[in-house]
Order: structure tokens, then C-alpha cells, then sequence
């Protein structure tokens, strides 16, 4: 007794060159419809593949699911980063209008220990935007 044929199909693509005719209407496609076994394969253009009577593609939810849990992240730090960028700014813009009040500017050769409280400054908002990714990351692992 012969094997039954699956009805499961893969989309391939030949070269422009390999092109061959549509098995239903004639024109000229690189799509190709193959059975996973390899054994049948037919030749299938755009039109006929966007048909909904004629073939729908099998969606797996998890992976899907799993893409956009990872654009949520991606969003999520990407907002992080800018909260952090505009802190950064606005704390850069503060300073400078306390020195414009004082009418001097600060050089590292005036103030070395002053310099060394900035940098300290920046060291913690750079843990904190830090933190806060590594917190959005782990909950996001702790959820799967």
C-alpha cells in the first residue's frame, strides 16, 4: 500500500533563472511548495499563495507569543535608556545654569573634589538605569 501524501507544504524559493511556470495559472514564480519528506514539490505564485481557499500557513502561537514578549522588552529598555539620557541632560542642565548664577566657570584645576562628586553622580544613574534593565529583564524570565 502506497504512503498517504501529508498535507503539510514548506515555501521555498529558486533563482530568478530557475523560474517555471504557475501549476495553476501559467506565469512565470520562484515560489515552490515542497512536502517536508522532499518526495513532491509544485510551483506556486504569489497570488495563489495570498488566497485564503487555497492554502493558510501554520502558525505556531509559542513562537509568536515569544516575539512579542521580546519587542515588549525591547521597548521597555529602549524607554529605560531615554528616561536615563533625559535625566542625564536635565542633571548636565542644571549645573550648567548654577554655574552661569555664580558667574564662573568650573575647571578641574579649581575644583578636583567637586569633579570627583560628578563623576559619582554619574556612576549611580548609570547603576540605576542598569538596575532597572536587569529588573525588567529577570521578570520577564521569572514570567515564562
Amino acid at each position: 500500500m502506497a504512503a498517504q501524501l501529508q498535507n503539510v507544504w514548506h515555501l521555498r524559493k529558486v533563482a530568478e533563472p530557475s523560474a517555471k511556470p504557475c501549476d495553476i495559472c501559467f506565469k512565470p514564480t520562484t515560489n515552490v511548495l515542497i512536502t517536508p519528506d522532499q518526495k513532491d514539490h509544485f510551483y506556486i505564485c504569489p497570488g495563489h499563495l495570498k488566497d485564503k481557499g487555497f492554502c493558510s500557513p501554520i502558525v505556531d502561537e509559542a513562537e509568536v507569543a515569544a516575539k512579542k514578549k521580546k519587542e515588549e522588552l525591547d521597548r521597555e529598555i529602549e524607554l529605560i535608556k531615554k528616561e536615563y539620557e533625559e535625566k542625564l541632560k536635565k542633571r548636565k542642565k542644571s549645573k550648567d545654569s548654577k554655574q552661569k548664577e555664580k558667574g564662573k566657570k568650573k575647571t578641574e584645576d579649581d575644583k578636583p573634589g567637586e569633579n570627583k562628586k560628578d563623576n559619582v553622580d554619574d556612576d549611580e544613574a548609570e547603576k540605576e538605569k542598569n538596575d532597572k534593565v536587569r529588573h525588567t529583564l529577570a521578570s520577564a524570565t521569572l514570567q515564562d
